[in-house]
């Protein structure tokens, strides 16, 4: 008897949405920022190959739209976890659409087969703002109490609620080019129950302890703070440099600096250290969580933690959404791949019988 061809789980934002009711936005948050501290303190070369970010640039009628870009990340012998990202900063204006639309879907390591797609918008705020909390864990002040944002867009959001995560925030001081954005940021985060007030540039500079860049500038157009009167112990998560030539951060504070990048080989060709010679580049956070003795006395002097986005990251978030999609019964199977009929034979699945009941999509039974 055939053996019924596998079927591929799709996670929608409903079955996500649903999650997060059964589970909260809290405990996700604490959860993924323990399981991508474990990811990193363990990764293995021999065991999870990372690949960087590869893409192309959109245009139209010669005006750059932003880029259509894929991350992936083999585990060895188990699975393939690739996100599929588009970065248009006109989206919000143009579409109403986010910046960042994306997709992640799962492979079998061993097969091919493909065996889950979700949505990668959510997953992909989540696990930036974790991994800014993993660094600043590592690498702030434990008494920073003081947290500034420089561009209050969807990834300042949960850069916030992660590092309200696992520091003791006593106030939260935001800026924007936009002031409605800044005005409207407050809104967004109100669910935190936090003391946000948006505030002038170098107020916000000034009095942080922790500070997050994340803004649309363009290639070219940072940097986005001055940097000249940042307290001696201030951290930075620098998360909006994602491509050739835009930076947010001015050359003197990255010098000055212990720069940690996720994703060396990336970080050097898109983010804050392609301002920098090689050599003017500090570990990256793997290793930094891995020897965090190594680096304690960088608590008191700037540092800068260089986000560019890492696969790996990708799949610890997908990783655990499926997860819980799994134990709630969330999902809905269908036959994506024509892989029913003979394997001898590629005409045989359009020469075959109808597909029958059994084949139609259903709802997972988290079997």
């Amino acid at each position: 008897m055939t053996a019924p061809a596998p079927r591929t789980l799709l996670i929608s934002p409903t079955d996500l949405r649903a999650i997060v009711a059964g589970v909260g936005l809290n405990a996700l948050m604490d959860e993924l920022i323990q399981s991508l501290t474990v990811a990193l303190r363990e990764l293995d070369d021999s065991v999870t190959q990372v690949h960087k970010r590869e893409g192309f640039s959109l245009t139209a009628e010669a005006r750059p739209l932003g880029a259509l870009e894929w991350m992936p990340v083999l585990r060895r012998g188990e699975t393939l976890t690739m996100k599929v990202v588009g970065s248009c900063p006109a989206n919000v204006l143009d579409a109403g659409l986010p910046t960042l639309i994306a997709t992640h879907s799962l492979y079998d390591a061993r097969t091919g087969h493909l065996m889950a797609v979700m949505d990668g918008v959510f997953a992909t705020a989540l696990r930036t703002g974790a991994a800014s909390a993993v660094a600043s864990r590592c690498l702030a002040s434990a008494d920073s109490k003081v947290l500034g944002l420089v561009g209050c867009g969807a990834q300042a959001v949960t850069q916030l609620h992660a590092l309200s995560r696992v520091f003791r925030l006593e106030q939260v001081l935001v800026h924007d080019v936009d002031p409605e954005a800044a005005r409207s940021f407050v809104r967004r985060v109100a669910f935190l129950g936090l003391d946000v007030r948006p505030t002038l540039l170098a107020d916000l500079e000034s009095r942080s302890d922790i500070l997050c860049t994340a803004t649309t500038v363009a290639p070219g157009s940072g940097p986005v703070i001055s940097g000249h009167a940042l307290k001696p112990h201030a951290h930075i998560n620098a998360v909006g440099a994602d491509r050739p030539g835009k930076t947010e951060l001015p050359l003197a504070l990255l010098r000055r600096s212990l720069v940690c990048p996720d994703l060396p080989g990336q970080a050097r060709l898109e983010g804050e250290c392609q301002q920098l010679h090689p050599d003017q580049i500090g570990p990256d956070l793997a290793t930094v969580v891995q020897q965090p003795e190594e680096f304690q006395g960088w608590r008191e002097r700037n540092t800068v933690f260089d986000s560019t986005g890492h696969a790996l990251e990708d799949q610890v978030v997908t990783r655990m959404l499926l997860e819980y999609a799994r134990r709630m019964g969330l999902g809905t199977w269908v036959t994506l791949e024509g892989l029913g009929g003979d394997p001898l034979d590629p005409y045989s699945l359009v020469h075959g019988d109808p597909p029958g009941l059994s084949e139609l999509p259903r709802r997972a039974t988290g079997s």
